[in-house]
């Protein structure tokens, strides 16, 4: 495998394409791979890309943290195209049920845990055309919304229910304030609503009793931390 693309999401992200070079992978939507440089250490990554786009378009994406915590996420910034890459079989068990698009399907994300929610909302619209997920997504920014493009055209297309909440400061913000929590969920619940959260393990721990309080039952709740 190669590398096709690697390019800013964020200021602390990047997108990048990994050619699959005719090599067969198999994923559900959700689940993660570990990537890394030729034969050098892999690190774990959600995969951004859907299923059906890597089977039309042959290739995975990732959205990368760029820091010195990891291998590859402090040498990422300077991989060229055509870099020789690595990636682990997919794993994990965070994911669409087979009978998601029976139901409502609520998505939280924060920060790079949008990787994951991109692949499994993207999915879901893919498998059903009439379905209109929702995503509560908070950042600490407005520039650190990875995907923000893309998800309002979904919005704008009625194919996408989209609340995006700023936990940080910003003068000129008009959207929603805070992490995600009851206050931004309430009127996103229907009565077979499936939630799927993603984020930092703070906000992974308080989200499911937010939902719960809303009448989502712990069954219909899936978590991943990252």
């Amino acid at each position: 495998m190669h590398l096709i693309s690697n390019l800013p999401a964020t200021p602390t992200t990047r997108v990048i394409r990994v050619a699959l070079d005719g090599t067969p992978f198999a994923y559900r939507a959700g689940q993660a791979a570990a990537v890394g440089v030729d034969e050098g250490p892999a690190t774990p990554y959600s995969i951004a890309s859907a299923p059906f786009e890597t089977e039309e378009q042959h290739h995975l994406e990732f959205l990368v943290k760029v820091d010195g915590s990891t291998r590859f996420g402090a040498q990422v910034t300077n991989l060229p195209p055509g870099t020789p890459l690595t990636v682990a079989a997919a794993t994990g068990g965070f994911g669409l049920p087979p009978d998601a698009p029976e139901h409502h399907l609520l998505f939280v994300a924060g920060g790079t845990g949008i990787a994951p929610v991109r692949s499994m909302l993207l999915q879901a619209i893919h498998i059903d055309k009439r379905h209109r997920p929702t995503l509560v997504y908070s950042a600490r920014t407005p520039g650190e919304f990875a995907y923000v493009n893309e998800l309002h055209a979904l919005q704008d297309a009625g194919k996408l229910t989209l609340v995006l909440t700023l936990t940080g400061e910003a003068a000129d913000w008009t959207l929603s304030r805070g992490r995600a929590g009851r206050e931004h969920l309430a009127g996103h619940i229907e009565r077979d609503t499936l939630c799927f959260i993603c984020g930092p393990p703070a906000m992974v721990a308080d989200i499911p009793a937010a939902c719960m309080s809303l009448g989502v039952t712990p069954d219909r709740i899936r978590t991943e931390r990252w």
